[in-house]
């Protein structure tokens, strides 16, 4: 005789249900982390300083987008910011690089802001400003490089970019650098942030052992304050040129940790 129907769907509902407990519990399990990722530039750079991780981050799924600061004040990098962060579709890592440290450490109150990766990055405290930071260091030589024009507005010499700033990267991208710098508004090192995100959000922070920027010293303070998770990088002060893929990794790492959250209402990347 044969089995009834019935037999047949139980036996094949069994059968079904053993495999799937054979399974990984990776393919069973929703993804976890952050999909989100805004990038911040610092100053004397544009979003295009993060054009090798931008195109490893989307390749690893992540929806990414790089802000274009004015570098005029902080304020006005801030809000936009906050508008690339309204953007996206969900809850964000915001990332920031040197300058960029600032103004993540403001932006990132933002309720949608879910964590903070600092990178060669400069993070004051609430009251402070750029001039406030580094005073107990000795300073890092890229500082004697700083050009003024007469808007008020600071360059870096030829000099200050290839030696300074991105020694390691490859002379067609010294050159590159140093023609697509963004300059930044003097007024703008005197703008103090007025409450830290960092003492609200989870931190990381990719120190530059070869720094002449920013001094290793104080990034290292900077990283004990906001206890941070750390990773050092024998580099210089741009390591997205020279050392893409291990910057990518730690922000990809870091996005993994953090909880996804319900969706974001406002539209942005899907």
């Amino acid at each position: 005789m044969f089995p009834s129907k019935r037999l047949v769907l139980i036996a094949l509902a069994s059968f079904l249900l053993a495999v799937a407990g054979t399974l990984p519990a990776r393919a069973q399990s929703a993804p976890v982390g952050v999909k989100n990722v805004v990038l911040v530039h610092g100053a004397f750079a544009d979003g295009s300083s993060w054009g090798k991780v931008i195109l490893q981050l989307q390749a690893r799924g992540l929806a990414v987008t790089a802000v274009q600061l004015p570098l005029t004040s902080l304020g006005d990098d801030v809000a936009v910011t906050r508008r690339a962060v309204a953007r996206m579709n969900g809850p964000v890592l915001l990332v920031g690089h040197s300058w960029g440290g600032v103004v993540i450490t403001e932006a990132g109150n933002d309720p949608k802001v879910a964590g903070l990766l600092y990178v060669s990055a400069l993070v004051p405290n609430d009251g402070q400003a750029v001039a406030d930071l580094g005073k107990d260091y000795p300073p890092a030589p890229g500082g004697a490089e700083f050009r003024e024009d007469a808007a008020g507005f600071l360059t870096l010499s030829v000099r200050g970019m290839e030696t300074f700033f991105v020694p390691d990267a490859t002379p067609t991208e010294r050159k590159v650098t140093y023609a697509t710098q963004g300059p930044w508004a003097k007024k703008a090192l005197s703008d103090k942030v007025s409450t830290a995100a960092w003492k609200t959000r989870p931190c990381w922070n990719i120190i530059d052992t070869e720094d002449q920027m920013i001094q290793p010293a104080l990034q290292r303070a900077q990283a004990a304050m906001t206890k941070a998770t750390t990773l050092e990088l024998k580099s210089g002060h741009v390591p997205m040129l020279s050392q893409p893929g291990k910057v990518v990794a730690f922000i990809v790492a870091a996005a993994q940790k953090l909880p996804a959250g319900p969706k974001a209402v406002a539209t942005g990347n899907k």
